[in-house]
């Protein structure tokens, strides 16, 4: 059985995380770019901080929707993460993260990439809990809001095609 939070409505703003990192050699390929798989790992940091601030229980990440590389990051950029619940559901969210790199020498900002990962709220046995609603405010929270729930449609989609035998 789902526990349910007491009838708790939250806002996107009140989930933000915020995450600055400063690239260095151990984070690189041998061409001097920051590995993606360093990237994404920090996208799941950042997503997993704005998820907990949302629901106040430890959360897991079940998946990663889409995560496209625009530009490359170079060793000694500047990444930095900005991650908002953009929609809840019963047990999980859907929490978004923006990447961008700068470079500190001349100040350059780059949009590396946006990633969408859904997260699931544990209770104390680890088991599926419920979640707090989500009410966006304002316009942009909203488009997010509707964006999230039309990527979730479409996740649910696949996974009732792929429980069916049909690929």
């Amino acid at each position: 059985m789902i526990d349910q939070p007491p009838s708790v409505i939250r806002h996107p703003g009140e989930t933000a995380s915020l995450l600055t990192y400063r690239t260095g050699v151990q984070d690189a390929n041998p061409a001097g770019n920051v590995h993606g798989g360093w990237v994404m790992k920090l996208c799941d940091d950042a997503a997993v901080i704005a998820a907990t601030r949302f629901a106040r229980c430890r959360v897991v990440t079940a998946t990663v929707d889409s995560l496209t590389f625009r530009s490359a990051v170079q060793v000694g950029d500047l990444l930095t993460l900005r991650a908002t619940v953009n929609a809840a559901w019963r047990t999980s969210m859907e929490v978004g993260v923006q990447v961008e790199s700068e470079n500190v020498a001349t100040g350059q900002i780059r949009h590396v990439c946006t990633a969408y990962l859904t997260v699931v709220a544990l209770d104390d046995e680890s088991r599926p809990t419920g979640v707090p609603g989500l009410v966006p405010r304002s316009a942009e929270e909203k488009r997010r809001h509707a964006d999230a729930n039309a990527r979730r449609k479409i996740r649910l989609a696949g996974v009732a095609e792929l429980g069916s035998g049909r690929q």
